[in-house]
């Protein structure tokens, strides 16, 4: 079996080219096709995504794309930028990496985690992420992005009413006039008044959750590591879960804030392949990992993270943000590890132009998720997104 031919599509959601996931179909001379997903798919770079995969899909023509590792060796070493790489090349090699574990499970007809050694679990809890964007469909009167206390404590009983034991909020968001906050307004020390509107938020969100529910503290990596240090210190009282992406990640930013707190603290995201994730295990400065799948270097890639997070007794929680293939992918790689803690479940997934570009609509129940049984992963990428719905497509071949 070889491979054939690459597309290489954008799929506009939300209108908007910083909201678009880039994703590619794999095809081979068996007839059997694979769908993947560039980790890209908001904010600035998703162009370069698209073509990252494009070039990369040239190396690829003719491989047999069973051989997973072989292909991933070769995108990553034959690129010459691929070594020490950072987002668009690991994207990109994301992307191919995980169409070809999709055509895999076609092949052997077996969904991808029995190919990864079989699940571990078969319901995986799950939380409810980003309640700072509200809490359900746009357009809807449950959605409500949130400003004042009470907004916070209205999104966490919406999701608390679905079932859902834990939940993610950034309580840094916006002013208390309903402004965007940017990155000056996060960084060096924070003064007493934003201190205090964080912490109003924070537990008007505690109170309103109960004591049984697990809350983590979305930073979006915009403090530094002082103010990150401050607002561990305010709000630590309230049971946090993981502290999330405090500040730009480095080892040893990490390190500092992680010894000056007593809650765990995770990154992950804008981590890329196991060469990078390895001074956060050594120095131990995190306790929760979230490798993207899409952007991390795929599943042959993420794989190995998880395994080596695990001989350090870190946990793993995939981050997801993208397509419902994103979602597929992720549940594959949790169900089988052993430090698996909780998969995340976006704002995002709830919006009808993000159900649409999928053939399935992956949603919890009762805050658990069952994995995808399919061949392969499961789930591909929709006749209207591939027909209808693309921006942009190019064919590799």
């Amino acid at each position: 079996m070889k491979i054939i031919k690459v597309e290489v599509f954008r799929l506009p959601t939300a209108n908007s080219r910083q909201n678009s996931p880039i994703g590619c179909r794999v095809y081979t001379d068996a007839g059997i096709y694979g769908d993947g997903e560039a980790g890209m798919a908001y904010g600035v770079g998703g162009s370069a995504a698209f073509g990252m995969v494009c070039d990369l899909a040239e190396l690829v023509i003719g491989m047999d794309p069973l051989g997973t590792e072989l292909i991933w060796e070769t995108m990553y070493k034959k690129t010459f930028w691929g070594q020490n790489g950072g987002p668009v090349v690991f994207s990109g090699i994301a992307a191919i990496d995980v169409a070809l574990w999709d055509i895999k499970g076609k092949y052997f007809k077996v969904p991808v985690y029995q190919l990864l050694g079989g699940k571990v679990r078969s319901r995986l809890r799950t939380y409810a992420s980003q309640l700072q964007f509200g809490w359900g469909r746009v357009g809807v009167s449950e959605h409500l992005w949130a400003v004042t206390p009470e907004d916070y404590a209205h999104n966490v009983k919406l999701a608390v009413a679905e079932g859902f034991d834990a939940v993610k909020i950034d309580f840094f968001d916006r002013d208390e006039q309903g402004r965007p906050l940017n990155f000056l307004d996060t960084t060096g020390f924070l003064t007493p008044k934003q201190l205090k509107m964080v912490e109003a938020r924070m537990k008007a969100a505690r109170d309103a959750a109960g004591d049984e529910v697990d809350i983590i503290m979305e930073n979006h990596s915009f403090p530094d590591a002082q103010s990150a240090v401050q607002l561990g210190r305010a709000l630590e009282k309230y049971n946090i879960f993981y502290f999330e992406e405090p500040n730009t990640p480095t080892p040893k930013t990490a390190k500092f804030i992680s010894d000056k707190l007593s809650m765990p603290i995770s990154h992950g995201e804008r981590v890329y392949s196991r060469w990078q994730y390895a001074p956060y295990f050594e120095n131990m400065s995190v306790q929760v990992i979230q490798p993207d799948l899409g952007n991390c270097g795929g599943i042959t890639e993420g794989k190995k993270i998880c395994d080596m997070a695990y001989t350090y007794d870190i946990s793993v929680q995939a981050h997801v943000c993208a397509s419902p293939l994103s979602t597929a992918a992720a549940l594959h790689l949790e169900c089988v590890i052993p430090n698996f803690v909780i998969h995340e479940h976006h704002q995002i997934n709830l919006e009808e132009y993000n159900k649409r570009l999928c053939t399935v609509d992956f949603q919890p129940v009762n805050g658990k998720f069952k994995v995808p049984e399919g061949p392969g992963l499961g789930a591909e990428i929709s006749e209207w997104a591939l027909t209808e719905g693309v921006d942009m497509k190019v064919t590799v071949e």
